[in-house]
């Protein structure tokens, strides 16, 4: 994982690495909010039905909250992590915001070193385990 994002940090940026977060979180929010909605068009459809598609409904409403539950995990964990990262994004002397290179990351303790691009100052990052 920590990998992955030094590899992400290097080849797009912190800054569009950030953007894709937030897009991929925003559209796992949709995706639990529709599920929702057809969540309840599940249950609707079961007050009315018969036999079988009682069944079926219900299998229905069972994977529709499956997803939905998925769907809201993920959200927060993509939302959590792109706020960790760019509350530490900022250079600590310039104040520089998401404008840095990745000198080196030490894996056993997720920590990534970052250098500044306009004053070169070091610091590091403490990436998601």
């Amino acid at each position: 994982m920590e990998n992955r994002l030094v590899d992400n940090f290097k080849r797009i940026g912190f800054r569009k690495w950030y953007e894709r977060q937030l897009l991929s979180s925003h559209a796992h929010m949709v995706l639990a909010f529709l599920s929702v909605i057809a969540l309840v068009g599940a249950m609707e459809a079961f007050r009315t039905a018969q036999g079988d598609a009682q069944l079926a409904n219900v299998l229905f409403v069972v994977v529709c909250a499956a997803i939905g539950a998925w769907a809201l995990r993920r959200y927060i964990f993509l939302l959590m992590r792109a706020e960790q990262a760019a509350n530490q994004a900022s250079c600590p002397d310039c104040g520089d915001y998401g404008r840095f290179h990745v000198v080196g990351h030490r894996p056993r303790v997720h920590e990534i070193d970052l250098r500044c691009r306009k004053c070169s100052r070091d610091w590091v990052f403490s990436a998601l385990k």
